[in-house]
């Protein structure tokens, strides 16, 4: 595995080793003991399956309040996705900005989203699908996001806002300076 940091540090891309040969590849695309030997020691507790059927779809930006805050390993197994996380640690040299990073099923790139971040997806091809390990279970009462088109993050989607497919939910988040203090850098 290679580990790559971004322009926000705490967020890595991680690019398992493929083996290919005539008939196809096969790569670990887990491995605890990997991992802590490159310095990201977690123990996930819960794996998501995530489809979308347009091209468009934004799923965004999400992330769950303390105590059930939680770290992502993200990969994309059919299609293509531009990935974005936003810093939420007040204090952070990067608090406000945001890092995007385009992940594909074809590329087996991975990102791992840290603790303290917003993250959203957007999909870039029809039937997109991918798969997500998190630290920390599913807390409803604990879930949060900021408005994926707020004008103080500055996101540039690559897809134009009225052709963007949004839930009621992620439609009707606050922008990120209406949000009370979240997370506090270490």
């Amino acid at each position: 595995m290679q580990i790559r940091s971004t322009a926000i540090p705490d967020v890595k891309i991680i690019t398992p080793v493929r083996h290919v040969d005539r008939r196809g590849f096969f790569c670990e695309v887990y491995n605890r003991r990997a991992l802590a030997d490159l310095g990201i020691d977690l123990e996930f507790v819960q794996e998501n399956h995530s489809y979308s059927r347009r091209r468009g779809t934004l799923r965004g930006l999400h992330f769950q309040k303390p105590p059930a805050a939680q770290t992502k390993l993200l990969s994309v197994v059919h299609g293509s996705i531009v990935d974005v996380a936003v810093d939420l640690r007040v204090g952070s040299p990067s608090f406000g900005r945001h890092v995007k990073i385009e992940l594909s099923a074809a590329a087996s790139d991975q990102l791992l989203c840290p603790k303290g971040f917003a993250h959203g997806i957007l999909t870039m091809e029809p039937d997109t699908e991918l798969i997500y390990k998190v630290d920390n279970y599913y807390a409803p009462d604990l879930d949060a996001g900021v408005r994926w088109d707020d004008p103080d993050l500055a996101i540039d989607w690559p897809i134009p806002p009225d052709e963007i497919i949004l839930s009621d939910k992620d439609r009707n988040l606050p922008r990120l300076r209406d949000l009370p203090p979240v997370f506090t850098y270490p």
